[in-house]
Order: structure tokens, then sequence, then C-alpha cells
């Protein structure tokens, strides 16, 4: 497992029973987590202090409760990225704290390049991936279907002081704009994806990712460069297991240019034990 330990304003508290309990740079939230299944005893006195809680409903979806009134936005830094944090709908905070271990993994390749290198970041919510990429030296395009995503990761880049780096944010359907790129003849050095694991189409179809990634992969590779740097899946999908998407990226990518793939599970350390907390997984192709 790769784990994302680099973090120094947020932790995973403690986990039992379906949830975890996480320090969020200050303000405690319990949030509800699949993989946790063991019931182990709750070890931390924060359980019972916690800012908020996300509770899950019978009937689907669920909703927040809070300890006095619901925080206000707030902020948290990794490194120089700076990320506004607060509670949405269906227990989120506006970012996956695991991908850190991705985008140290990037900015790492893009420093070490040796040349400008483009970026290409589909379903990129609130943009980490972005920030770090940017702020390693590399021209990106930030690309989602949802208008308050991207509206929020323009104010991240904004906190990062790196709103005047060269970036595009683009508003769209993320394969019908890879699509388009093709036919404008533009390419990308590196490419990380994090789809969903399903959706609705334009016309609203429903879609799953077991169904269409190996199509998307496809279609992505039509737009690296001749000499390309990277290729990041990540998924936490449990149908899609780190071999699968190996699989998908050495059929597709490592077929075409070369190079070669590793994928494993991605993690957060959690301080109540001496275990780490599995939070999807993630396949690399590099050269």
């Amino acid at each position: 497992m790769r784990i994302a330990e680099n973090w120094k304003e947020y932790a995973v508290l403690d986990t039992s029973d379906g949830e975890k309990l996480e320090n969020w740079n200050g303000i405690t939230l319990v949030r509800p987590d699949p993989q946790i299944i063991w019931k182990t005893p709750k070890k931390s006195k924060e359980w019972e202090k916690a800012r908020g809680h996300y509770h899950r409903s019978s009937s689907g979806g669920g909703s927040w409760t809070f300890r006095g009134e619901a925080p206000e936005p707030w902020k948290m830094r990794y490194g120089n990225l700076v990320f506004n944090i607060r509670p949405t709908g269906f227990k989120h905070t506006g970012l996956f704290p695991e991908q850190a271990v991705n985008w140290d993994f990037m900015a790492d390749k893009i420093r070490n390049a040796g040349r400008e290198i483009n970026v290409l970041n589909l379903f990129a919510y609130t943009g980490g991936a972005t920030l770090a990429c940017a702020e390693a030296g590399a021209n990106v395009c930030h690309v989602d279907a949802s208008k308050g995503m991207v509206q929020w990761a323009r104010d991240n880049a904004k906190a990062s002081k790196l709103d005047d780096k060269p970036i595009r944010w683009i508003v769209d359907d993320c394969e019908k704009f890879v699509a388009r790129e093709i036919r404008r003849g533009r390419k990308y050095d590196g490419i990380v994806m994090d789809p969903p694991s399903y959706g609705r189409g334009s016309n609203g179809e429903v879609w799953k990712l077991e169904d269409s990634i190996y199509d998307l992969v496809k279609l992505c590779s039509e737009v690296l460069s001749d000499e390309p740097l990277f290729f990041l899946l990540n998924s936490y999908t449990t149908g899609l297991s780190p071999s699968v998407m190996a699989y998908i990226l050495d059929d597709i990518i490592t077929g075409k240019f070369g190079g070669n793939v590793t994928a494993d599970e991605i993690g957060l350390p959690v301080k109540s034990s001496r275990m780490c907390l599995p939070c999807g997984s993630t396949a690399i192709w590099q050269k």
C-alpha cells in the first residue's frame, strides 16, 4: 500500500464499526466508510467531542449533525498548497487526503523531467492534483463537469497563490472534451483521472465505471504526446482492483509507448493503531 503520510494538518484519529474519526486542521469530523468493517473499541476520546457527524440514512443518502453551529469554511495546508474545506452533501468535505501520495508522485516526476510538461486532469474535482502539478511547474488543463467544483478549485488555486499559473479551467463532460482535444491536435505529457464509480450522461443515461473505463483510457491515449511522462488512474470502485487497472494501462499505454505499470492500494495511517485505512487504488504508467 502507498500511504499518504506527509500530512501535518490532517489525520485519521481512529476507526471503528463503519466510521472514521478525522482531524481536519483542528475540526474533528466523524464520517462513514464502507471499508471499516472491524468493530474494534473506540480508543480516542474525540469521538464524543466531534464537531460534525455524517449519518447515513437507511433510505440512501444521509445528513450532517453538528455540535453547535455548522463550522464556517476553513483552510487546510499540504506543503505550499492551501485547500478550502467545508462539509457538503453525501459526507464529503471537498478534499480526498489520501490523494496526497499521488500529488507527490506527479510533482516529483514534473520537477525532474527537465522539460516543459503539459498535464491533463480529468474529473478534477476541487483541484488537488491540478495545484500539485502547477506548483511543480507544469501547464495544467483542469476539467470537471461541475461548474461549482471548478470554481472551488479556482478558489483553492487563489488560496495557494497559484492563480497566476498556466491553468486552463474547463467545465465540460470529460469524454467529450478529450474527443475535441483529439480533433484539435492538442497533446499532453501527463494524464491523471479519478472518475466516479457511476454517473449520468448528458442524455440521462446511467453509466458504470467498470463498463466505461477501458474505452475512456483508450480515448485518452490519443492525446498523449510522443514522449509522455505518466498516466495515473485512480478508483474507489471495489470492482476495479489494482491489477485490473494495471492490466488496462499496460494493454493500452505500455503497448503504445513502452514504459512500465505499477498498481497498489492507497491509504492513510490511523493514529490509534499501527494500521492504515485503505482508500481506493491507483495504477500508474510511467516512463
